[in-house]
């Protein structure tokens, strides 16, 4: 059985860590005060405008404050400042006792990945791949996406659609989703933290990469067998994607499909879960129904 966190009524407190890489307080300002207007109260944890290198702190001081978030019952929700790296240096060290007991919305992406697999992984325990703090910045607590994430953490079904693309394949599927940021689900491969896809939907996205180096993610997700017994696939967005100075031959779109084309389901590219602007707050561990048309793309969440 999956375990669905209590859902956020007014009055709930929501907590912001980084517990990966360094975060100016200043920039989670507009997120605070737009939690502040949906209702909620907000506490920042130490590690929210601290430095230490790249990090928001040493490796200890990060998990000590995502610690007390966890264990903290007075907390409702944990929304992670930004990703960036450094999840994976603290995730082993982590106790997930309370928070077993007790479970919160979790609610992050990009290196958050790494949280939000081990928790399905080892608890199963749902989460939250959504927008961070950085998104609230130059009203953007008013998009859709933003807005998605108050939704989901209030309890509404997830109920999304986009346009179709041409490399998609049609079909109609239904499973848990599971998925995130495409170079930590092949990070994780043979980990403790391993997505166990077999009946999920998978979604992946990604960010700066280099095309060669998607394909050869794609091929360890392949030859993992994560690829070859899914329900169906959702590629999000692929952004400031770069080649090399001698062209690798094939966009990162076409490389994806290379990988996947020996397989019967269902396949919808550029949904808008990314590193981008266009992100929607996707619950990992729940139940959805995919789409795939050749007039619309939709995601449903189920119960």
């Amino acid at each position: 059985m999956i375990k669905i966190p209590p859902y956020l009524k007014k009055g709930d407190t929501i907590g912001i860590v980084c517990p990966s890489g360094y975060m100016p307080y200043e920039k989670a300002t507009a997120c605070i005060s737009t939690l502040e207007q949906w209702g909620y109260r907000v506490v920042t944890g130490k590690t929210l405008g601290s430095q230490f290198h790249y990090f928001s702190g040493t490796d200890a001081e990060r998990l000590a404050d995502l610690q007390e978030m966890l264990d903290n019952r007075n907390i409702q929700a944990i929304l992670c400042g930004r990703g960036g790296y450094g999840m994976s240096r603290i995730i082993d060290q982590i106790d997930f006792k309370q928070f077993s007991k007790y479970p919160k919305w979790l609610i992050g992406f990009s290196d958050i990945t790494v949280l939000h697999a081990h928790v399905f992984r080892k608890l199963k325990i749902a989460s939250l791949h959504a927008p961070m703090a950085g998104a609230f910045q130059e009203d953007g607590g008013k998009n859709v996406f933003v807005q998605s994430l108050q939704n989901a953490i209030k309890g509404t079904l997830a109920n999304y659609s986009c346009t179709p693309h041409t490399l998609n394949r049609n079909g109609k599927a239904e499973g848990i989703l599971l998925g995130g940021n495409l170079s930590l689900i092949a990070h994780l491969a043979g980990t403790v933290s391993a997505l166990e896809t077999k009946g999920k939907i998978l979604f992946i996205e990604d960010v700066g990469e280099y095309i060669y180096n998607i394909d050869r993610m794609m091929i360890q997700l392949k030859r993992n067998g994560m690829l070859a017994n899914l329900k169906g696939l959702i590629i999000g967005g692929f952004s400031e994607i770069k080649d090399t100075l001698t062209p690798f031959g094939a966009d990162v779109f076409s490389v994806i499909q290379s990988h996947i084309e020996a397989y019967s389901y269902p396949v919808c590219f550029d949904f808008p879960v990314s590193h981008e602007k266009n992100n929607y707050a996707l619950k990992i561990g729940v139940p959805h129904q995919l789409t795939v048309g050749s007039k619309l793309v939709r995601l449903k969440e189920i119960r």
